[in-house]
């Protein structure tokens, strides 16, 4: 069954309201500043069957409907697991940057990241950062970002170890995409120790320096079939 838009309610740090509704939602993949290590890491994901992307930074377009700010989100399966990234929201000219988790299917990932990344709800702080016209201001390599699950630290680092967010923008914006309001995932950091783990309650928390750190924590519940 389709999903309908979602309208986003936000708040800016300093409390003014931005209501978004999305005409696209974009998670890139393979987005780290290292790009030969991005290849590697290509070619050992394809040695157990994981398809080789279109594109690098890859593109998986979702449907809009996933996008969340709900503190409870239902998934499938046990197997599922977030991911903190920096996100970028395009609407009316301006842009705004928050913190999000590309929930994912761990399991349906090996034979279809797309799907994987559609079977989840994308939640997303309700809690904003004005970036004006020109995002390209941003500190980039100074922002950090983190994750704990169920209250372990689970990733953690700066944003330098990623392409510029408005690198990945234009990379997209290169392919035609229009001027819909836009929500863009711009990629994830490595895991602390390497390996997916699964649990219940996710706290994510970006940090731009002279900003307040944007936090916000959802819980999963495994759908009832």
């Amino acid at each position: 069954m389709a999903r309908t838009a979602t309208s986003l309610r936000l708040r800016t740090v300093d409390g003014q309201p931005v209501d978004v509704t999305p005409g696209r939602l974009v998670v890139a993949g393979y987005t780290g500043r290292n790009q030969d290590a991005v290849r590697h890491h290509i070619e050992e994901l394809a040695v157990i069957g994981v398809p080789e992307p279109d594109s690098i930074p890859a593109f998986y377009e979702l449907d809009t409907g996933l996008l969340t700010v709900d503190e409870t989100v239902e998934v499938g399966g046990q197997q599922t697991s977030g991911e903190v990234e920096p996100v970028l929201v395009r609407t009316d000219g301006r842009y705004y940057l928050t913190v999000g988790s590309d929930h994912t299917d761990r399991a349906l990932e090996r034979h279809d990241i797309k799907a994987s990344k559609g079977a989840c709800p994308k939640p997303v702080a309700g809690t904003v950062i004005d970036l004006g016209t020109q995002p390209e201001s941003l500190p980039w390599d100074e922002i950090t970002a983190a994750c704990w699950l169920d209250g372990e630290l689970y990733q953690d680092g700066t944003l330098a170890q990623l392409l510029p967010i408005t690198q990945v923008l234009a990379e997209w914006d290169s392919f035609g995409s229009g001027d819909v309001p836009l929500v863009l995932f711009g990629g994830t950091m490595p895991l602390l120790d390497g390996e997916f783990r699964f649990g219940r309650e996710w706290r994510m928390r970006l940090h731009v320096p002279g900003q307040p750190a944007v936090e916000f924590t959802y819980t999963t519940s495994v759908r009832e079939n």
